[in-house]
C-alpha cells in the first residue's frame, strides 16, 4: 500500500467512524433530537456500526486501522514502522473531519443549546415543561464535550488510565488474533467481528470512562470541540485529555507484546 492510499483510506474511514460515533452521542444527548435519552446501549451500537462502516470503507486502501492503538500494536507485532506516521496523520485528520461533520448534522440542535427552559406546544406563555432529556436537569444548556470526547464518571486519573489500558488490550489483542483465522479475512467478516468486539467493550467496560480505546477518536474531536462555535458548549477539559491518549497507546503496545510472546 502506498502512503497516499493509506492516508486517504484512514482519513475517510476514521471520519466515518467519528461521524457515526459522535452522531449517536449527539442524538442521545441533545434536546430536540428524536433519539434523546435513548441510552447507553444505543450509544454502544452506534459506535460499533461506526467501526463497521469506517473499517469496511477504508480496508481496500489502508487496511482500516482507524486507531493509533491498533496501528501501534500491529507495528510492534510485525516490526514494520516505516508507515506508522502516515496512519497516525490520516487518523487524526479523519477524526477531526468526522467531528465537524457530526456537528453539521446536528447544527440546529447545537444552536438550540440555550439556557431557557423549553415550553410545550400549546402550553400557556411562560409555562415551562419538564426539562428535556439531555439538559442539565434544570432546563439549562447541555454540556457538549461528551458528544465529542470521553468524560470519566469518577475522575481518578490512575483508575481511569487503568480502565483505558485494559479496555484497549481487550480490543487490540483480538484484532491481532483474528489475523490467525484466515477464514475471517477471506470471507470479509473480520471487520464485522471487530465491530461486535467494540460493541461488547462499550457494554461491559465502557462505564467508568466512556471507553476511548482510541487516541485519535478522543483527541481529534476534543480539538474540534475547542474551536467550534457551539453556544453554551462548556469546557473541553484539557486536564483529562492525556488519559484517553496515553492509556490506549499503552494498551495497544501491551497487546502487541502479548501477541508476540503468546502466539
Amino acid at each position: 500500500m502506498s502512503n497516499g492510499d493509506i492516508f486517504v483510506g484512514e482519513v475517510i474511514g476514521t471520519a466515518i467512524l467519528i461521524l457515526f460515533g459522535a452522531g449517536v452521542c449527539a442524538a442521545v444527548t441533545l434536546r430536540h433530537s428524536k433519539a434523546r435519552a435513548s441510552g447507553w446501549i444505543v450509544i454502544a451500537f452506534g459506535w460499533g456500526f461506526g467501526v463497521l462502516a469506517g473499517a469496511y470503507t477504508a480496508a481496500p486502501l489502508s487496511g482500516g486501522h482507524l486507531n493509533p492503538a491498533v496501528t501501534l500494536g500491529i507495528a510492534i507485532d510485525t516490526g514494520k514502522w516505516s508507515q506508522v506516521w502516515v496512519y497516525l496523520c490520516g487518523q487524526m485528520v479523519g477524526a477531526m473531519l468526522g467531528a465537524v461533520l457530526a456537528y453539521l448534522v446536528y447544527l440546529a440542535q447545537f444552536n438550540a443549546n440555550v439556557s431557557a427552559p423549553a415550553r410545550s406546544a400549546g402550553s400557556p406563555q411562560g409555562a415551562a415543561e419538564e426539562p428535556p432529556a439531555g439538559t442539565d436537569g434544570q432546563g439549562g444548556p447541555t454540556p457538549t464535550l461528551g458528544i465529542f470526547s470521553t468524560i470519566p464518571e469518577i475522575r481518578n486519573p490512575v483508575a481511569n488510565l487503568i480502565t483505558e489500558i485494559i479496555a484497549t488490550v481487550g480490543l487490540v489483542l483480538p484484532v491481532l488474533a483474528f489475523g490467525l483465522t484466515k477464514g475471517l479475512g477471506q470471507s470479509g467478516t473480520q471487520v464485522l467481528v471487530v465491530a461486535l468486539v467494540v460493541v461488547g467493550i462499550g457494554l461491559s467496560l465502557g462505564g467508568p470512562t466512556g471507553y476511548a480505546i482510541n487516541p485519535a477518536r478522543d483527541l481529534g474531536p476534543r480539538i474540534v470541540h475547542q474551536f467550534l462555535p457551539i453556544p453554551n458548549k462548556g469546557t473541553s477539559d484539557w486536564g483529562y485529555a492525556f488519559v484517553p491518549v496515553v492509556g490506549p497507546l499503552i494498551g495497544g503496545a501491551l497487546a502487541g507484546l502479548i501477541y508476540n510472546v503468546a502466539f
